[in-house]
């Protein structure tokens, strides 16, 4: 964005941060890709909380929700580790649902 005048002449007080210029900030780069072994960290995290509880350690919602995010996240890692982890996560999540 550059810097402009508004219809009565005058320069804004503060114009965009972002833009060309040597005292522009750049804008964040974002990382479109995540890193697998973060993925997996907080996969494993997951099932381990899952597998050490003796009811289920999430409310309703929360675990209605992980039940759809864990096997999107595990779709970042390579397809073997990513079955398994969904496995073992689905079996203690059955598990946890009938201990309630």
């Amino acid at each position: 964005m550059t810097d402009r005048t508004d219809l009565f002449g005058h320069t804004p007080a503060q114009a965009s941060l972002f833009g060309s210029g040597e005292d522009r900030l750049q804008a964040p780069q974002q990382r479109l890709v995540p890193d697998p072994e973060t993925v997996r960290l907080r996969l494993k995290g997951l099932i381990e909380k899952a597998r050490t509880a003796e009811k289920m350690p999430w409310p309703e919602r929360d675990a209605r929700m992980w039940q759809t995010v864990f096997p999107n996240m595990a779709k970042w890692l390579p397809p073997e580790e990513a079955e398994q982890l969904r496995f073992e996560f689905e079996k203690e999540m059955q598990r946890l649902a009938h201990a309630a």
